[in-house]
């Protein structure tokens, strides 16, 4: 490992306490193993005895149920495999399952609102709100809604929707009507909570108008509660006020109901179509939550994780879901940049934020404004910042040390809506090599296929599953003999999950993800992963952000690279050939695009990731169907019927 550059190391101490030592421990006593605490052990032995590692979480993690006797069935089956197929439990018991004066919430806004809720009092909204809504005849397996901010109530609503056993679904305010639609009407809601508006950048943005309009397009609906997030008086006086719920009798029981129940109904971006509305069970959310909170991010109890998202992305269910660890979660609602660029790190000071979560993208944005949170905040308690949403570059790596803190474990961490959770992440045992994510999930067998289904090993390729996991989707709601899933999972590599990632594996088991697959180049035959150009690129002071495309041209396809340049900057024949020299010398060749062309803005999903098929699809001259998939769909105008696409 001489030659590589390896930017954090656990202390021996710091091994040895953390809960996956204790958790190899434990496997040793319970088994008669002799796993040794470096983790390529652990993760060789769980990969090798699946049944024995679920079975072991659900006891190390004290999940409140009946576990019962069958640990899986159909284990050689995928999709088809079950695991705890007579299990009960109930998903909001075992996340309030210790209701005392320990802080479950706190809360910020952008315009500077907090407020703090503890376990105690988390447990009384959740059970009041689930007897409001018991009394309205929510029942096992109907569907409640909200269209909210990042806010407690839409936390309590979650758990209390789960606490009946109905399903919980959710987008964030900043949809607009048609997202909502999209989404909601495929999945006939029978409650949905709205906030009548919500903050940022300075804003506020009222939603009144877009709630009246839902509840007329949406039949199913049989009750609205709406929030008063900014106090907006502008007649939606006729749905009923969200805070008269705490009033009503609360939950006596909790609703029991099988592992693999469904949960969450989560959403596709839907950039190039309706979004699938994807359906998670509850135990595997829960157990691999568990896992992953517990032994990959070493969460612990009464310590707080904070990441910043929106109700609209996984990332939220993510974080709610370590709850369960008696730790505590940090929400914030608004602009990260607002009122100033070091706001989120203001929070992460001030609420002892141990677990700090964001994208990618963010730390790109706080590195080209020259942020330097070390200045002003020591952030005493943050021991880990964990990234995700796009590829984390390795010179975002060199920032966050040098400019947010040195002695910090930075857990690049990947996965996504489809099995909300993760492939590749973190783990308090191996050292953090700048550019690499430190290793494959325990449990799930990933590994990197060429298009012929042999693995590879330091080759770049298809990032797949090889074997079942708890938190596989149970299905695509609506889906017809489960065609769009097995489509959307399996169609490549029969019985493989292939995720669409492209991505590497060292031989030490670290990995590299270059981009999404169907979003790779392939000029001459050879593929190409877009984030290398990006990290490359955005490296210039005088360019924003990029994204790159492959048109067809010429029965081939030829790279279009498309440039946000700061606001003092033109694309001159200059610039180009500096950009062009970038990429030849620190990739190759192969790589320089045979376009380059200056744009206002690019696209993005609402979780902030560039979209590239919808840019391609446009240069092509494809309708996008779902704009409303994007946050700034204004933004593919910019793309269409450029002249230079049509020439040499």
């Amino acid at each position: 490992m001489d030659n590589l550059e390896i930017i954090w190391q656990p202390s021996i101490e710091s091994k040895k306490s953390s809960n996956l030592s204790r958790f190899i421990e434990f496997a040793n006593q319970k088994y008669s193993q002799s796993i040794k605490t470096e983790y390529q052990d652990i993760w060789n032995w769980s990969v090798n005895n699946v049944e024995s590692f679920w079975s072991l979480i659900w006891d190390f993690s004290e999940i409140k149920g009946s576990k019962g006797a069958k640990i899986s069935e159909n284990l050689d089956e995928m999709p088809g495999a079950k695991f705890f197929p007579e299990a009960k439990l109930n998903y909001a018991e075992n996340l309030l399952r210790t209701p005392d004066d320990a802080l479950a919430i706190e809360e910020f806004r952008e315009d500077g609102f907090s407020n703090k809720l503890t376990r105690k009092e988390l447990k009384s909204k959740v059970l009041a709100m689930a007897g409001w809504m018991k009394r309205k005849g929510v029942k096992k397996g109907d569907r409640v809604c909200t269209y909210m901010p990042n806010s407690s109530e839409t936390v309590i609503t979650m758990l209390a929707t789960s606490a009946l056993g109905a399903i919980f679904s959710s987008c964030s305010s900043d949809f607009g009507v048609e997202g909502v639609i999209d989404r909601f009407e495929q999945i006939e809601p029978k409650i949905m909570i709205a906030a009548d508006g919500y903050l940022y950048n300075g804003k506020v943005i009222d939603r009144s108008e877009e709630i009246k309009t839902i509840s007329k397009r949406l039949p199913s609906l049989e009750h609205i509660l709406v929030v008063e997030y900014i106090s907006s008086t502008k007649d939606i006086e006729k749905f009923q006020n969200f805070n008269l719920v705490f009033q009503s009798d609360k939950l006596e029981n909790y609703v029991l109901c099988k592992f693999n129940d469904p949960l969450y109904i989560v959403f596709s971006s839907g950039t190039t179509g309706k979004p699938k509305c994807i359906t998670h069970s509850i135990g595997g959310v829960l157990i691999q939550h568990a896992k992953e909170h517990l032994l990959h991010i070493n969460l612990s109890e009464n310590q707080k994780m904070f990441y910043f998202t929106t109700c609209g992305w996984m990332m939220w269910n993510w974080l709610v879901g370590s709850l369960f660890c008696k730790s505590s979660i940090v929400l914030y609602e608004g602009s990260p940049f607002y009122p100033n660029p070091e706001h989120l790190w203001k929070i992460a000071e001030k609420s002892e934020v141990g677990i700090f979560g964001t994208s990618a993208k963010y730390i790109d944005a706080l590195s080209k404004s020259n942020v330097v949170p070390k200045k002003y905040f020591s952030l005493s308690n943050l021991r880990t910042i964990c990234s995700t949403g796009s590829p984390l570059s390795p010179e975002s790596y060199d920032y966050i040390l040098n400019n947010i803190k040195s002695e910090v474990q930075i857990a690049s961490i990947s996965g996504g809506t489809d099995l909300l959770s993760c492939f590749v992440l973190s783990n308090p045992l191996s050292p953090v090599v700048k550019g690499e994510i430190q290793c494959r999930a325990l449990a799930m067998d990933v590994d990197i296929f060429n298009e012929h289904g042999e693995s590879l090993v330091n080759k770049e390729g298809e990032l797949v599953c090889k074997s079942p996991f708890p938190s596989m989707p149970i299905k695509f709601w609506s889906d017809l003999n489960d065609k769009k899933y097995k489509e959307a999972y399996f169609d490549k590599f029969p019985g493989i999950w292939r995720h669409g990632d492209w991505a590497k594996i060292t031989e030490r088991g670290t990995i590299v993800i270059y981009g999404r697959s169907d979003a790779t180049l392939n000029p001459g035959g050879v593929r190409i992963g877009t984030a290398e150009i990006y990290n490359t690129v955005e490296k210039l002071n005088e360019v924003v952000e990029c994204i790159v495309i492959a048109q067809n041209w010429n029965n081939d396809v030829r790279i279009v690279l498309f440039l946000k340049l700061q606001n003092n900057h033109e694309l001159t024949e200059n610039l180009k050939e500096k950009v062009v020299n970038q990429i030849r010398v620190n990739l190759t060749p192969r790589h320089v695009p045979a376009k380059l062309i200056s744009v206002p803005d690019i696209p993005r999903t609402r979780s902030g990731k560039i979209t590239e098929l919808a840019v391609r699809d446009i240069v092509h001259g494809k309708e996008i169907k779902n704009k409303e998939a994007l946050a700034n769909p204004e933004a593919l105008t910019h793309f269409a019927n450029i002249p230079d696409l049509s020439t040499d």
